[in-house]
């Protein structure tokens, strides 16, 4: 029985230090970061995937006063989680600055996922308040409604009249069920 519990614990153990690494390994030093040009690619195939995949989101966007997309952003873990990449803000389809965005999470999960983070801003004092901030928190300086089709496969009209919308996009279209809550934003100096 005590050994039972002893290999039970050194089990444990080494699943928490491989999350602790996979986590270390997704915060990577800016020189290790993605070039601009790497960055702006990835934000137009994200756009694009979101345009072909989603019925009705090119109407969201061409009513954006400003898009932050974050493509390819890598959730990992084993009870513990963390999710991050780094993505570029458009405003009138010029890109106005990169960001990258972290979150972690504690609790039963394992594996590992890709997905495209796309929130776009609907009110200009929303977009503003998010340029102006120092670090960007969603849930706190921020809310983001997360876009969900209907039964009827289209984009509910009352759902965009929120100020800043967003669509979590993986290998199968749209995500459901998902939030960003405590997601942290920030600039990246470029």
């Amino acid at each position: 029985m005590q050994q039972r519990i002893a290999t039970a614990i050194f089990n444990y153990s080494r699943l928490l230090l491989v999350s602790i690494a996979m986590l270390a390994a997704m915060t990577l030093p800016a020189s290790a970061a993605s070039t601009a040009g790497e960055i702006d690619a990835k934000v137009d195939a994200a756009l694009a995937r979101l345009k072909a995949e989603v019925p009705g989101s090119d109407a969201v966007v061409a009513n954006a006063k400003g898009i932050l997309v974050f493509s390819g952003v890598i959730k990992a873990g084993f009870v513990i989680a963390g999710e991050g990449g780094e993505g570029a803000l458009r405003i009138g389809g010029k890109t106005e600055g990169y960001y990258s965005i972290f979150s972690g999470s504690v609790g039963f999960q394992a594996g590992g996922q890709k997905r495209d983070i796309i929130m776009v801003f609907l009110d200009a004092d929303a977009l503003k308040d998010f340029q102006a901030s120092d670090g960007w928190k969603i849930g706190a300086d921020g809310t983001v409604t997360l876009i969900d089709t209907g039964a009827s496969g289209t984009i509910d009209s009352a759902t965009l009249k929120k100020p800043i919308v967003g669509f979590i996009v993986g290998q199968k279209g749209l995500m459901a069920g998902i939030s960003l809550d405590g997601s942290k934003i920030t600039k990246l100096e470029r």
